[in-house]
């Protein structure tokens, strides 16, 4: 399918449900949206993912959402998927559990937005930031009380988007995100009470 830009569509977001899998699988497409991860590098422990990278991590995650679990939100121009936000509560993520960079910084209970994947034909457009908005209010409709992110911090500017899957901090702070702590000079952790 050929995806195109559309000005006169309203973006409009959904949970990645069994029913938007088709959807999910077309946004990703054969890289599994980027080097076979299938957005489960924080959902796995580093040896897990590595061995499963590619098909292995894409029959994991349609086990997950097959089993009820939503992963995240998808972003839709009309019935194209352009972008992906996933979102959960903290304690689901394995790889950033075990994370020492982003360990947890209080015993406040968090969701956490930890991957952002946005169709290179609607980069640049404000789309992640509205990602983020909406994994924000699906966040709150689900219960939680405080959302975090852990954006990357290019250090000469603009940084090649593979690198930036955790998000920029910039599009934190236009959802009102706002850093809580700076563990290393590349990496903030950003946080929005709900």
């Amino acid at each position: 399918m050929t995806k195109t830009k559309s000005s006169k569509s309203k973006i409009t977001f959904r949970p990645a449900t069994k029913s938007e899998w088709k959807s999910l699988v077309e946004l990703f497409g054969e890289r599994g949206a980027c080097a076979g991860c299938w957005c489960m590098w924080w959902r796995l422990k580093r040896s897990v993912w590595k061995a499963n990278q590619g098909d292995g991590n894409r029959r994991l995650l349609k086990k997950a959402i097959d089993s009820g679990v939503v992963p995240g939100i998808l972003a839709f121009d009309g019935e194209t998927a352009i972008g992906w936000c996933s979102v959960a509560p903290r304690e689901e993520f394995p790889g950033l559990e075990s994370s020492r960079t982003l360990k947890p910084i209080d015993d406040v209970p968090v969701w956490s937005i930890v991957c952002l994947f946005v169709d290179k034909e609607y980069r640049r457009q404000g789309v992640a930031v509205r990602l983020i908005k909406a994994a924000t209010a699906f966040v709150k409709k689900s219960g939680g009380r405080m959302v975090e992110g852990y954006p990357v911090i290019s250090r000469k500017g603009l940084m090649p988007d593979a690198f930036a899957f955790t998000g920029v901090p910039s599009a934190f702070e236009q959802a009102g995100f706002e850093v809580v702590k700076r563990p290393t000079p590349s990496r903030a952790i950003v946080r929005k009470q709900v």
